[in-house]
């Protein structure tokens, strides 16, 4: 292409653009309002947020009073309950993970004197647990009695008394038994020589769930 033949192309657009400026273009008119009026009504429904549900450990008290009973010549022995422990599981069987199971699990610190006296170690202090209120699955179980160092065993190995993590309450499978609450107890026993020191002792017992 030559340059005559840009400068007519340039031209040729100009003029269109100058002709397209000067296209007079009529408003249209506007409408009268009428007597006329609709109304739509809007509704929304908005539901509740649901929370995911928990699976939770609770007791019914803080501490419990061992008092002496059934002690022996040989052997003195103090005993108590320990306050009720629920599991709930607000959930729902598909929030819970694949193949999960839960449990409580106790173990206890050595009693420590009041004035000074040597500990008696958390070997002396020994369970029997008991299901309250296990649903009714059936896949809810108390754990196994667990005596003290003093003790014969009962099951194979269980005289050892609360140093490690007991079992208390659990299930092997979290699915089945979820939207529901489980509760249990225990009978505590503490089971010390004849000549232990007198005085008051203090031992934790800590409940640990797990899942």
């Amino acid at each position: 292409m030559n340059t005559s033949n840009r400068r007519r192309l340039l031209a040729a657009g100009a003029a269109g653009a100058l002709l397209a400026g000067s296209v007079a273009v009529q408003s249209p008119a506007l409408a009268e309002p009428g007597d006329d009026s609709a109304d739509v009504r809007v509704t929304v429904d908005i539901e509740e947020i649901r929370e995911p549900g928990v699976l939770a450990l609770s007791v019914a008290g803080d501490s419990v009073a061992l008092s002496e009973d059934g002690s022996t010549l040989l052997v003195r022995q103090f005993v108590g309950t320990l306050p009720t422990v629920t599991v709930t599981d607000t959930r729902t069987p598909e929030e819970v993970p694949d193949n999960a199971a839960w449990a409580v699990l106790g173990s206890a610190t050595d009693f420590v004197g009041a004035a000074g006296q040597a500990p008696i170690s958390a070997g002396h202090l020994g369970w029997k647990p008991q299901l309250l209120d296990g649903g009714d699955t059936g896949l809810v179980t108390e754990g196994e009695e667990v005596v003290t160092v003093l003790d014969e065993p009962t099951q194979p190995r269980n005289n050892v008394g609360l140093v490690d993590q007991e079992l208390l309450v659990s299930t092997f499978d979290s699915e089945a038994v979820a939207g529901d609450a489980y509760s249990v107890d225990a009978d505590l026993f503490l089971r010390t020589p004849a000549d232990v020191a007198a005085g008051s002792y203090t031992s934790t017992l800590t409940l640990s769930l797990f899942e």
